[in-house]
């Protein structure tokens, strides 16, 4: 078989996998179902979610019952009182509905959060699906690249009895021979490696991978990804309710310092044991007004930080917006570029392989040396690596400019089901 043949049908193989490999849908499906430090995420954002109900909690009707019992030594009987108490906030100076929107701030804020945790741990996945992908192909290419070497060198043998060639010549092909075995050893080490990272990832073992298609969603232009990025990136909404929840924070905080009314009651019932006798202990209902007159200064300093912490979020949502355009400015610079490698890595293959076979036929005729047939090796095997770290990098410059559009989401993969 030529070289040309044999090249062609790695990258075949490579590049069509039967139907049981896994896709990178199910990669993703896999990863946000069980990675456990996505769990935790969501876990402590379902913990935060319930500050808003604890807040309104705080303006509704509360009761508690109460009860006791003992032993007088002073007029030898045994007894016990039994209490119900209840309050129900009337008017609370706004302090529960500035709680309630502070709160809800929070819970939204961590949602984005989730959101973004997401969005990495699937940048995760493609980081990793493409590292192997990658791998496999630069172990399977220096293994055909040796079995070609196999031949060269017994070729090289065969032209030597012949008196084609030197001892020089199949020397030389030996030791392109073991170089390329040894760069065997390493890709396997390598590809070993990127399927650890990806079984902690995902949660199994990769197995055979499907190359995957163009990821769905990807903004046109840079400005259509910067104004996708603005509208949508998480990190940015993130900043934006927490700027929300230290608003609400100052009115809040302001409130301590307000009147409060709440409708209160109790009644209390007692019994002694000595005679068998019960008597009301205590019967009441009442209104309750508290007017703050003085705080020794805590409402104001209470005041005055939380409008410090409103300041710092909003300038930390400035800060967001620059990053996140930073992001997507740089997602698409990153992506522009893979682009361009792919293409141009595609034409490096095509003419290293062309040049290999007109070398391989020269040689034939004695008109080419043994080195000129290494170094066209070399080059060729050179340019398949190339290409294929360049379709690696395209994926996942790919996936980057999504997450930085706040676009990277299952719904991106719909299209890489095999």
């Amino acid at each position: 078989m030529s070289n040309r043949r044999k090249i062609g049908a790695v990258m075949l193989a490579l590049c069509s996998a039967p139907a049981s490999a896994e896709t990178l849908h199910d990669a993703v499906l896999a990863a946000l179902s069980g990675n456990p430090s996505l769990a935790a995420v969501e876990a402590r954002q379902d913990a935060l979610a319930e500050g808003t109900e604890q807040a309104r909690a705080q303006g509704r009707l509360s009761a508690s019952a109460d009860a006791s019992g003992g032993y007088s030594r002073f007029d030898y009987a045994k007894g016990g009182a039994g209490a119900v108490t209840a309050s129900l906030p009337v008017w609370t100076g706004g302090r529960v509905p500035y709680a309630v929107e502070a709160a809800k701030g929070d819970a939204d804020a961590g949602e984005q959060g989730v959101r973004d945790a997401r969005a990495a741990l699937i940048l995760q996945v493609v980081s990793a699906y493409a590292d192997i992908l990658f791998n496999q192909q630069a172990v399977a290419i220096t293994r055909a690249d040796i079995e070609l070497l196999e031949q060269q060198v017994a070729e090289a043998r065969a032209r030597y009895k012949l008196g084609k060639n030197t001892m020089a010549d199949v020397s030389q092909l030996e030791a392109q021979l073991a170089s390329a075995q040894a760069t065997l050893a390493g890709a396997e080490m390598t590809l070993a490696t990127s399927e650890a990272d990806y079984r902690a990832i995902v949660g199994h073992a990769p197995g055979l991978l499907a190359p995957p298609s163009r990821l769905a969603g990807l903004p046109p232009t840079m400005e259509e990804a910067r104004e996708l990025a603005l509208a949508g990136n998480p990190q940015y909404l993130q900043s934006l309710r927490a700027a929300d929840a230290a608003s609400a924070r100052i009115g809040e905080a302001r409130a301590a310092g307000a009147p409060s009314i709440a409708l209160g009651g109790s009644y209390g019932y007692g019994l002694n044991v000595a005679d068998n006798s019960g008597f009301v202990h205590d019967a009441n209902v009442g209104v309750t007004l508290r007017i703050p007159l003085l705080t020794g200064g805590l409402v104001a300093s209470q005041e005055r930080a939380a409008s410090a912490r409103y300041r710092a979020a909003r300038f930390d949502a400035d800060a967001a917006v620059r990053e996140v355009t930073r992001a997507a400015d740089s997602a698409w610079a990153s992506l522009s570029g893979a682009r361009a490698r792919v293409a141009a890595n595609r034409s490096r293959v095509d003419a290293a392989d062309l040049a290999l076979r007109a070398v391989r036929a020269e040689y034939g005729f004695d008109l080419r040396t043994t080195l000129d047939v290494l170094l066209a090796d070399e080059s060729l095997r050179s340019a398949q690596l190339a290409l294929a770290l360049s379709q690696s990098d395209e994926l996942v410059a790919q996936a980057a400019l999504l997450r930085a559009a706040g676009e990277l989401d299952v719904q991106a993969f719909s299209g890489n089901d095999g």
